[in-house]
């Protein structure tokens, strides 16, 4: 149960992502969440929709393990190791602040995952 709630934190996570970077990334709100400029923005706005997307697709797998209950175990423990793996990627070359944000709740989810 608790491996489930947790990872349906990192779905969220993940869904408000998407919408930052879909949606948002040339907005006060996305330039403010990713630390970058108007005109950075506008250069690369066709770039974070593709990133959004990939966003939305680890989301929906954590979704859809949570929705097989405990037959999705397997399910969620691969969507959470590739959302653990990306963002220890993201914090070596994008930010240091994606490994609290995105691969700190993706171990914490696995583990529960694992351990109950």
């Amino acid at each position: 149960m608790i491996g489930s709630i947790l990872t349906g934190v990192v779905a969220l996570i993940h869904v408000y992502i998407v919408v930052l970077e879909m949606f948002l990334w040339d907005k006060p709100q996305g330039r403010k969440a990713f630390g970058t400029t108007p005109e950075f923005a506008a250069e690369t706005k066709v770039l974070a929709a593709n990133q959004g997307l990939y966003n939305g697709f680890l989301a929906a797998g954590l979704v859809w393990g949570i929705w097989l209950g405990e037959a999705g175990d397997p399910i969620k423990v691969f969507f959470l190791l590739c959302v653990a793996v990306a963002g220890v990627f993201g914090a070596a070359t994008a930010s240091r602040k994606i490994l609290y944000v995105q691969t700190f709740p993706a171990v914490a989810a696995l583990l529960a995952v694992w351990l109950t």
